[in-house]
């Protein structure tokens, strides 16, 4: 590999810390948080700062003189397009649905997701938060009205400046804000979040390093000796033209070394010579370690906001639904996916469909072949029945099978997909449920999902554990400020998940992608319960400890992917069929249809800590020191067929990490 790239991106690093200028003061008050800013007969956002030109502007015309009313003017748009003397260039409009999107990143969520609660109720303009990602309007509006708030701590006031600023497409005040004092070779860095930005009436663009250097020792029961890394380099693009079509990439080239329970879990989930990397595609072996993985990550799309209620959005990616830290319905850790999303925003609605091409399973050795293909259609309508209380439905369905294609009944937005799968006489996977969120007081949420997989109401009063019966609830809060500590935040959530839940008859029909669950990533037949505590003592330095604890009851013996040991399938892995012959038998040889619990079979109890510094020394630009220390006990220590295995005892894992444009890499499984 050539590592040339890496001291040229630390180079262009250089910069000083991006200074922080204090906004213009609003006369509005900060308790007015449910007010929009206000907005002209076209829509445009007034702009409240004059900003500096930039070299690549178009200089402000002179107006055109006045026309006779009877004759067209000179130029069509001009009121909209044409500034006055000395006026900044005009921002682009900001529609409701806006046509770009805050990349996925717990961390950043975790201070959007705050402040949704802390400063309003969800309207047109802000974050929809039960699905996510969110658009850069949303997000840069959220900014501009924590900004007209007096009562602000220093890290508040940092965040909301650092939303406006990172959003700036859609931003007035972070437009201006987000103006750096002191560019690099002149192009360079003339916005303080961006390595290279173009900004003109009709077409915006910015262009970004991406760098991840991970580096950390492994250490205790199923470690792995040696470095522990993660090499990520690359590029991040995004821009808007005409202020409606969005377009954004993320490519990277990575190789990683991973610890010991990320070995295990790959190697579970992959067949001999073609290792499957979480949260990734395709993947291959890096050397000759037999525990380093060498994938290319490649993200990307289009998005069109069609009117200010619908956005189209065309892209390989992953999407998020739900307000946990989990979801039970559709996460955002496997491999990315190609979908067609239409998102319309209307009244107190929302309403989300995801069409979806799926890889049901990776080709079982390295040879040049066409992985065979699932689809996935889910749609999820939310209602805000009040300004603080949210509920929502949703539906999904996956479809697939050996020479067959998409079912196109599928793609229609406003159907019932359970009664399509009757029509047509399929045997695909359907799933559906409700969710819920409900903001008090500006100080707390309480949030959940319910997910029925097959449901029989006669089984579940007996109260027998009918191994059909498959059903995942998901319980969370969220306190703000806890016990009086400003930027001082808790959440705990629990989640449940009966036996075979997302399980089906064959991998085309699993809910899974890529061999990765599209939901949990530690899969079914599981309780647990989980805290987040995040904490900003200073307005650049985070710090977040979190805790799992997870039952689950695993399989006692395991065999290649989509081919298990007969009797051994207590429900747990997603990417294994639930047919007959794979679950267990009584003493007279009969498959058991009754009596499953969540916990039964090889019951594993793991407790997963870790506690992360982060310290941000120009926007954009994160340097972590985490520690990890996981503890399992298991009734029977497995081995995989591929290599890996779970046993009894504790894992350490300490880890130093440079970022730069991009997430933390996270195994919480």
């Amino acid at each position: 590999m050539k590592y040339y790239l890496s001291f040229l991106l630390f180079g262009l690093a250089g910069p000083l810390a991006a200074q922080t200028i204090p906004p213009t003061p609003n006369s509005a008050n900060w308790y007015i948080f449910d007010k929009p800013l206000p907005e002209n007969t076209k829509g445009e956002k007034i702009i409240t700062k004059e900003k500096k030109s930039r070299a690549d502007r178009p200089v402000p015309a002179d107006p055109p003189p006045a026309q006779p009313a009877a004759i067209p003017p000179v130029v069509p748009e001009a009121p909209a397009r044409v500034a006055a003397p000395g006026a900044a260039p005009r921002q682009a409009r900001a529609p409701y649905q806006g046509p770009l999107y805050v990349p996925l990143d717990p961390n950043t969520y975790r201070l959007i997701d705050r402040y949704a609660i802390k400063y309003g109720p969800d309207s047109l303009h802000d974050p929809h938060t039960s699905v996510r990602p969110y658009t850069r309007s949303a997000a840069g509006h959220l900014g501009e009205r924590l900004l007209d708030g007096a009562d602000l701590s220093a890290a508040d006031r940092f965040n909301a400046q650092y939303l406006v600023k990172d959003n700036w497409m859609f931003s007035a005040t972070g437009d201006s804000l987000n103006q750096s004092q002191r560019p690099f070779l002149t192009y360079f860095y003339r916005d303080q979040t961006d390595l290279y930005s173009v900004q003109t009436t009709d077409f915006s663009f910015r262009l970004n390093p991406v760098l991840l250097l991970q580096g950390g020792a492994d250490s205790g029961d199923g470690s792995i000796s040696g470095l522990r890394y993660v090499n990520t380099r690359g590029a991040a693009f995004e821009g808007l033209i005409d202020q409606r079509l969005g377009f954004y990439g993320f490519l990277t080239d990575n190789q990683e070394a991973v610890p010991g329970w990320v070995q295990a879990q790959i190697r579970r989930d992959s067949n001999p010579g073609s290792p499957v990397a979480p949260h990734e595609g395709y993947t291959k072996d890096f050397k000759t370690s037999g525990s380093a993985y060498d994938f290319f990550t490649a993200r990307g799309g289009i998005t069109y906001a069609a009117t200010k209620h619908i956005n189209l959005q065309f892209a390989h990616d992953r999407n998020f639904i739900g307000n946990g830290y989990r979801s039970l319905i559709l996460s955002d850790y496997s491999a990315p996916y190609f979908f067609l999303k239409l998102n319309t925003r209307v009244w107190k609605f929302n309403y989300q469909n995801i069409f979806a091409e799926l890889t049901a399973r990776r080709g079982i050795s390295n040879s040049d072949t066409l992985y065979p293909k699932k689809y996935l259609a889910l749609h999820h309508l939310s209602f805000d029945v009040t300004d603080n209380f949210n509920i929502g439905v949703f539906e999904s369905e996956v479809s697939g099978g050996p020479g067959r294609g998409l079912e196109i009944q599928y793609l229609n937005p406003v159907i019932f997909y359970r009664a399509i799968e009757q029509q047509v006489g399929s045997t695909d996977n359907a799933l559906l449920g409700f969710d819920f969120k409900w903001n008090i007081k500006h100080r707390a949420q309480l949030y959940g999902q319910l997910v029925l997989d097959e449901f029989k109401l006669s089984e579940i009063r007996a109260g027998n554990g009918w191994w059909s019966n498959k059903q995942a609830i998901q319980l969370g809060g969220k306190l703000l400020d806890l016990a009086g500590v400003r930027n001082l935040d808790l959440q705990v959530e629990f989640n449940y998940i009966r036996p075979y839940t997302y399980q089906h008859e064959s991998l085309y029909t699993s809910y899974e992608h890529y061999l990765q669950p599209l939901a949990h990533p530690m899969g079914a037949n599981l309780a647990e319960i989980l805290g987040v505590l995040s904490y900003q003592p200073l307005p650049r330095l985070n710090l977040v400890a979190k805790v799992f604890y997870t039952k689950q009851g695993l399989d006692y013996t395991y065999g290649q992917v989509n081919h298990p040991t007969p009797h051994s399938n207590y429900g747990s892995n997603p990417l294994q069929p639930y047919d007959p012959i794979n679950r267990p038998i009584d003493g007279a040889g009969n498959t058991i249809d009754y009596g499953y619990r969540v916990g039964n079979g090889n019951t594993s109890h793991l407790f997963h800590a870790d506690f992360t510094a982060t310290y941000q020394p120009r926007l954009n630009l994160f340097v972590d020191a985490t520690l990890i220390v996981r503890h399992q006990s298991i009734n029977q220590p497995l081995a995989y067929p591929s290599g890996g295995a779970i046993g009894n005892g504790t894992e350490v894992y300490p880890s130093v990490a440079l970022r730069w444009n991009i997430a933390q890499r996270l195994h919480e499984f």
